[in-house]
């Protein structure tokens, strides 16, 4: 028997709850993040579309393609200070048949379409970051940010979306968000914006159609018995 897979959602004013996967997509709460229903400008002026410089921190605004790395200053709660080098490397279109096998699913999910982000990212600062989420949204067709879900179990097809503990400066992570898009919408860019006032860092480029890992030596797809 598969097992059922469930999702923590949390609005950005930290309300959390549990459930089976649900159709609004969640995260843990980040300080002064963005609503999820406000749009996302992806435009960018040419002098902000240059790769700065190793350790440069990237002008608000950047536009960036995959495999671009954007340097970031990050502030995950008062106090902690961070710098983020980040590197969106890829965008896949999944479909729930092939990659959400054993996990329930309502109208309401079923009603939104399922895409993964992978990313790499190095702690570029002096602060530990462990156990923080990438500070990544996802950008559909329509200009929208939609937040990263959250999974209570593991979710092998893409994971994990939070940092290793310890995640100490001078380490680097491979990410993956799950990122479902509302009206059967298209991931079409990422999105670094901290909180409302920021101009975004984006990412754009070509979808990837997910495959799944090899037998030999890779985990499953799916959830397994």
């Amino acid at each position: 028997m598969q097992r059922a897979g469930s999702l923590r959602a949390a609005s950005v004013m930290g309300a959390v709850m549990a459930m089976s996967l649900m159709g609004c997509s969640g995260t843990a709460p980040r300080t002064n993040a963005p609503r999820a229903s406000e749009s996302a400008s992806a435009s960018a002026s040419t002098s902000a579309s240059a790769q700065p410089s190793a350790g440069a921190l990237t002008e608000p605004g950047a536009d960036r393609r995959l495999g671009e790395t954007a340097t970031v200053e990050w502030t995950p709660k008062e106090g902690v200070d961070g710098k983020l080098a980040i590197t969106v490397d890829k965008l896949e279109s999944t479909s729930y048949k092939q990659t959400f096998s054993g996990w329930k699913l309502d109208e309401a999910t079923l009603a939104r379409a399922p895409y993964f982000v992978r990313a790499s990212i190095k702690n570029d600062g002096k602060t530990d970051l462990g156990g923080y989420d990438a500070p990544l949204w996802g950008l559909d067709d329509e200009g929208n940010l939609v937040e990263a879900a959250a999974f209570k179990e593991s979710f092998k097809p893409c994971a994990p979306k939070a940092f290793p503990k310890p995640f100490a400066p001078g380490a680097s992570v491979d990410v993956c968000l799950v990122m479902l898009v509302p009206d059967q919408g298209k991931l079409v860019g990422v999105s670094f914006r901290p909180y409302e006032e920021f101009d975004p860092i984006t990412w754009q480029g070509d979808l990837t159609p997910y495959a799944a890992p090899k037998a030999s030596g890779s985990p499953s797809a799916s959830p397994t018995s």
